[in-house]
């Protein structure tokens, strides 16, 4: 387990439990309790916890993690849902992207994919995204025309949210939306942790003519406290090979088609 698979452990135990030992988590982790206290310091001088003596309280951030965080979470699966999910996306299209580790992925995806190569006086596709970290990722590849939402930038996830981003949005069309989900539910639809995440995140689905979502099989069949869309505006479920037959069918019967990778 490296550093960012620890401290990401560490949040996510500081979540469900409350509150950790250094000596009980480090016999946990299988590590020193002296790996465990400068950990803990270092999550502790992020504001992600508080201190106390011989442990850690959890911070009410744990429960919705950073992304730099949650990017080690199911790194595999969303580099590969992102690489099936780019896929999709046809030369000359329009695409709009939100936020999150996966959504990332497809970015990466789609800039370095070789048929979108740049041609001199050409777009090979535009990208409309509300995610300042996808942005500043396809700002230096010439292929890519850019455009960036306006709003109020959200710390843990990098999102611009807020309605200057949805009067952006507001005089847009999209070919496709690649949507990032906290969870997604064949009867619930998508949802995510932030209300003023799934805004805008609404709006993205709303303006584009069809939309993918690209969740890893830990959020199928989950709900989260905000929602984005009901089932009916989804198209396409692009998810890891670890999703059960079941979710795969409940989806399916709502008339979404699944991908599994």
């Amino acid at each position: 387990m490296n550093r960012y698979e620890r401290l990401n452990a560490l949040l996510e135990i500081l979540a469900e439990r409350g509150r950790v030992d250094v000596d009980e988590i480090a016999e946990e982790l299988d590590v020193s309790a002296a790996t465990i206290r400068r950990d803990l310091d270092h999550l502790a001088d992020q504001q992600l916890l508080t201190r106390t003596r011989g442990g850690a309280v959890a911070h009410a951030v744990s429960y919705d993690l950073p992304l730099r965080y949650k990017s080690v979470r199911h790194a595999d699966e969303k580099q590969r849902i992102g690489k099936a999910a780019a896929a999709l996306a046809s030369r000359g299209s329009v695409v709009g992207l939100n936020g999150g580790t996966t959504a990332t992925e497809v970015a990466r995806a789609l800039a370095t994919r070789v048929d979108l190569n740049h041609i001199e006086g050409e777009t090979a596709i535009t990208v409309v995204t509300n995610a300042l970290n996808i942005a500043n990722e396809l700002a230096v590849r010439p292929q890519v025309k850019l455009v960036v939402t306006g709003g109020v930038a959200r710390p843990q996830s990098y999102e611009l949210i807020g309605p200057l981003g949805t009067k952006i949005l507001d005089e847009l069309t999209l070919d496709l939306t690649f949507l990032g989900v906290d969870a997604v539910d064949p009867v619930a639809g998508a949802s995510a942790h932030h209300e003023g995440e799934a805004s805008i995140n609404r709006m993205l689905t709303a303006r584009a003519r069809k939309v993918v979502v690209v969740a890893d099989s830990s959020k199928l069949g989950a709900s989260a406290f905000a929602r984005i869309c009901g089932v009916d505006e989804l198209h396409v479920l692009v998810t890891d090979s670890d999703a059960s037959d079941e979710d795969v069918r409940r989806f399916e019967e709502r008339g979404v088609e699944v991908l599994r990778v």
